[in-house]
């Protein structure tokens, strides 16, 4: 990543003051009546802004923000926080906010997600969070218990406010607080955001400066009744052991929650595809262990992450959990050497298996000894399943 640009939403103005003085002789040596103005414009640019006043009330707006916060005209400290995650926990500490903070942590984007009643549904989520991060069986069924009891006090919370990106995760978290709910509460609001003026990269908001967060707190909006019905049936739609409707919101677009159809299709693309069997993200790190040899685990964690992933989703023990199936079994696609070490250390390699499958020569599914779940599809060794054809809709492959 450039230099030039920040991970955290912080931007300095005087900072790129003197990048546009820097950058002016350049501009001279190129076109003698070039002006600081014009270098401006290109730091600007080079930002994301259509100009340097643009660039200039960005930055002012989050100093404004962060030394006037609006908390007690709109009674944060009465407020419940809510994330799928800790990581905004502690930024949000240091921006002065003094609301409660609660979290949602179990990843809907992994495993089994079915439509059941709530007991049933917590027991088949903490027993997949157990053997996908090795996790004692008895603290996964209680933090999961201890979660969606509060996730079920939505409805009658003072005032909620749910904080989203664009991701999968992010979407699927909001989808189901937001379809547990009769109808939107008096004051359930909502903070979505997929981009941060002046961030390169944006990956999440748990990147984000605790300024940055005081800056987005009076973008929050409320969650009306055709969010909550958006909400309805996307997740009835995720939960379908056919993934027809969740294609349909997928490709659609849908005002009341904008973010949620890209990362509905993201999410369908973690579908076995029609020509090789591979989600995106197994495709995805073979290609990169193709191109650089053998490669330890993390590394290629953060090479999806940082430069490959279109709309990134994992957590690092997500994304060890979701490659596990690829090394474990009689057939594997990779390799794990070093295996003493951590496993973010360990050293990944193609397989000749993995290879053939990654030039389309074979196919995943017919090699794979593990039942895979997505949302409510059930990809089972060696039986008929959904695959996703190269338009990225659903087709049933015998």
């Amino acid at each position: 990543m450039s230099r030039h640009f920040n991970s955290d939403g912080r931007l300095n103005l005087e900072q790129q003051r003197k990048r546009a003085k820097e950058l002016l002789p350049r501009l001279k040596a190129q076109d003698p009546n070039a002006t600081l103005s014009l270098a401006q414009w290109e730091i600007a640019k080079q930002l994301g802004f259509s100009s340097w006043p643009k660039l200039k009330a960005h930055i002012d707006a989050i100093d404004f923000a962060a030394r006037h916060p609006d908390f007690t005209a709109s009674d944060e400290a009465r407020t419940t926080h809510w994330r799928c995650g800790n990581d905004i926990a502690h930024s949000l500490h240091l921006a002065g906010f003094k609301g409660q903070f609660r979290m949602l942590t179990d990843p809907l984007c992994m495993g089994p997600v079915r439509d059941l009643p709530s007991q049933a549904f917590r027991a088949m989520r903490s027993a997949f969070i157990s053997q996908a991060f090795a996790i004692d069986e008895a603290d996964a069924a209680r933090r999961v218990d201890a979660e969606y009891d509060h996730l079920e006090a939505l409805a009658s919370a003072d005032h909620s406010v749910l904080w989203c990106e664009a991701d999968a995760y992010d979407q699927l978290f909001l989808v189901r607080a937001l379809a547990g709910l009769e109808q939107a509460p008096r004051k359930l609001e909502l903070i979505e955001v997929d981009r941060i003026p002046g961030v390169q990269r944006f990956i999440g908001i748990g990147q984000l400066a605790p300024d940055v967060l005081a800056w987005l707190w009076p973008q929050r909006r409320l969650i009306d009744d055709d969010a909550v019905q958006l909400a309805k049936e996307a997740w009835s739609a995720y939960c379908d052991s056919s993934p027809v409707k969740w294609a349909q919101l997928a490709h659609g677009s849908h005002p009341a929650l904008p973010l949620l159809a890209p990362a509905l299709l993201r999410q369908l693309q973690e579908l076995p595809g029609l020509r090789d069997g591979l989600s995106l993200t197994e495709r995805l790190a073979l290609t990169y262990l193709a191109e650089a040899g053998p490669t330890p685990f993390g590394r290629v964690f953060a090479e999806l992450m940082a430069k490959r992933e279109p709309l990134p989703f994992l957590g690092d023990m997500m994304f060890h959990a979701l490659l596990r199936p690829l090394i474990d079994g009689d057939n594997p696609l990779l390799t794990a050497t070093e295996t003493h070490l951590e496993w973010p250390r360990q050293v990944l390699a193609l397989t000749a298996l993995g290879q053939t499958v990654l030039n389309g020569h074979a196919h995943w599914r017919d090699h794979a000894c593990h039942a895979r779940w997505v949302g409510g599809v059930c990809l089972r060794p060696g039986q008929p399943h959904w695959a996703i054809d190269e338009n990225i809709l659903p087709v049933w492959r015998p």
